[in-house]
């Protein structure tokens, strides 16, 4: 009789397997990862489980909030939209930092940590994990210059809060 998987035993399945989709991904898609690479990744349903449209709009978004997953509706299959702050619009190549971190919810939902979020991300990119909080946190803090910052190193930024 096979043993019953506890909640680590689950969070640490999870774990590995965004990290080896991650690398999937940046197999099929990289290695670079760029706007136009996006684009193909959100259309894969290898890649996103679920219908996924990304539009330049703040309204859904929180303050501070660089991107979020909004579902179109009840379920999942449904499709969401995934928000991104337009201040990113001049830039589309790096919009992937912020997109990846937010495809864990659409694939995973509620299950996912942002610790998945940062492991998938930085797989997707082909960099460390470091490296990809650091950009993420940069970029979110981007759009909120103009406020005090409220992370202390060692501490999550807003995009991980």
């Amino acid at each position: 009789m096979a043993d019953p998987l506890t909640t680590d035993g689950a969070r640490q399945s999870l774990a590995a397997h965004v990290a080896a989709r991650g690398a999937e991904i940046h197999g099929k898609y990289g290695p670079r990862i760029g706007w136009s690479e996006l684009q193909r990744i959100l259309a894969d349903r290898d890649c996103v489980r679920y219908p996924c449209e990304l539009v330049f709009d703040a309204e859904p978004l929180l303050e501070g909030e660089a991107a979020h997953p909004v579902p179109k509706g009840e379920r999942p299959e449904d499709g969401f939209t995934l928000s991104v702050h337009p201040y990113f619009a001049v830039d589309p190549d790096r919009v992937p930092i912020l997109a990846l971190y937010q495809l864990v919810l659409v694939n995973y939902g509620v299950f996912a940590s942002p610790d998945d979020a940062e492991v998938f991300g930085a797989a997707v990119l082909g960099i460390s994990r470091d490296e990809y909080y650091a950009r993420l946190c940069a970029m979110v803090d981007e759009i909120a210059a103009d406020q005090p910052p409220e992370n202390e190193p060692g501490s999550a930024c807003r995009c991980c809060a």
